[in-house]
């Protein structure tokens, strides 16, 4: 009569070690990229203690990388509602960033209705793109990546085949300006991926996005205007793009159209190395802009170390490929 009572109360006790187990698992999956970034700051730190380690690299890895953040939170815009490969994103920054001298320095344009200009322009294209997609139903890998190449070719067209300078130099301060060590760049940068990740995670459009992405026909029978998101994801792209031209511009004081595509493979390997940083599995603001400065890390620290030309497209290459196969993998475990 008493064996089973004695028995009776052990069986409860065997799943509390599971939630133990998973809650360290996750902790490893959304800080490993860090962790790695870490040790990758120390070896290069051993390796080449008297450049690497220096106040200045620290400066040229977060303060270099006001483009690629841009674009990778266009990029964010239109995978967060389902459309995976925008291949234009980056012609439409080097548009937006060619536009502006152009206007001002051939064209006599007031530099703030220049900008302005080429903010809109980079809203249009998005524009276009989003009703070819979304309206027409034309494929988005069609639409881009026409488009990526006719845009690369206005750019070279209002250039002449050169770069185009001579912006004012007080309008570089604008992405100059330096605040605590710190080109203001960097604080736009910032900025913008806070404000996303917000938009993403507190707001209900952020939710319809996560909820479109993840299935449009569950959600348009939800109520929510698939279409209508869908689109406004392309054109606030192309607006981010157009500012972030902007904001490049100002930089250096004009643009080479040529360099603009060397920004796309860079793009899609921090965007997509960001889903496996802090949200494994999803494609989320802050884990992207960690995975920006992982790479420009990475980068730097091998040019330091005599490693130079073949050795960025080898990096990129070979941290997408890694990337999208932790994302499937990730993807394939939450299903």
């Amino acid at each position: 009569m008493t064996a089973p009572a004695t028995d009776a109360p052990a069986a409860p006790e065997a799943p509390a070690a599971a939630p133990r187990r998973s809650s360290a698992g996750l902790f490893a999956a959304r800080f490993a990229v860090i962790g790695v970034w870490l040790a990758l700051i120390a070896v290069y730190g051993i390796l080449e203690p008297d450049t690497f380690l220096t106040t200045g690299t620290f400066q040229t890895i977060f303060g270099s990388q006001l483009a690629l953040v841009f674009l990778t939170a266009a990029l964010l815009c239109t995978i967060c509602v389902g459309e995976f490969v925008d291949l234009s994103v980056a012609s439409v920054l080097g548009l937006s960033a060619t536009l502006l001298p152009v206007l001002v320095v051939d064209h006599g344009w007031n530099i703030w209705s220049a900008s302005l200009a080429a903010i809109v322009a980079g809203g249009v294209v998005g524009a276009v793109n989003g009703f070819l997609v979304v309206r027409v139903g034309v494929n988005t890998i069609v639409v881009t990546l026409g488009m990526g190449t006719l845009l690369l070719g206005v750019a070279l067209w209002l250039t002449n085949l050169t770069a185009k300078s001579g912006l004012p130099r007080e309008f570089g301060e604008v992405s100059l300006y330096r605040v605590a060590g710190l080109p203001l760049g960097f604080y736009w940068g910032l900025v913008l991926m806070l404000v996303f990740a917000y938009v993403l995670a507190f707001t209900p459009l952020g939710r319809n996005m996560r909820f479109v992405g993840a299935n449009r026909e569950v959600s348009r029978l939800a109520g929510v205007r698939v279409d209508r998101i869908r689109f406004g994801a392309f054109v606030t792209a192309g607006l981010v793009c157009g500012l972030g031209g902007v904001l490049a511009a100002a930089a250096v004081g004009g643009f080479d159209p040529t360099t603009s595509q060397s920004y796309l493979l860079p793009t899609f390997a921090a965007t997509f190395l960001g889903t496996a940083v802090l949200q494994p599995g999803r494609f989320n603001p802050l884990g992207t802009l960690i995975a920006v400065y992982f790479l420009a890390t990475g980068i730097l620290g091998l040019n330091l170390l005599g490693y130079t030309g073949w050795v960025t497209s080898v990096f990129y290459g070979g941290v997408l490929v890694v990337a999208v196969t932790v994302s499937s993998l990730f993807h394939r475990r939450a299903g």
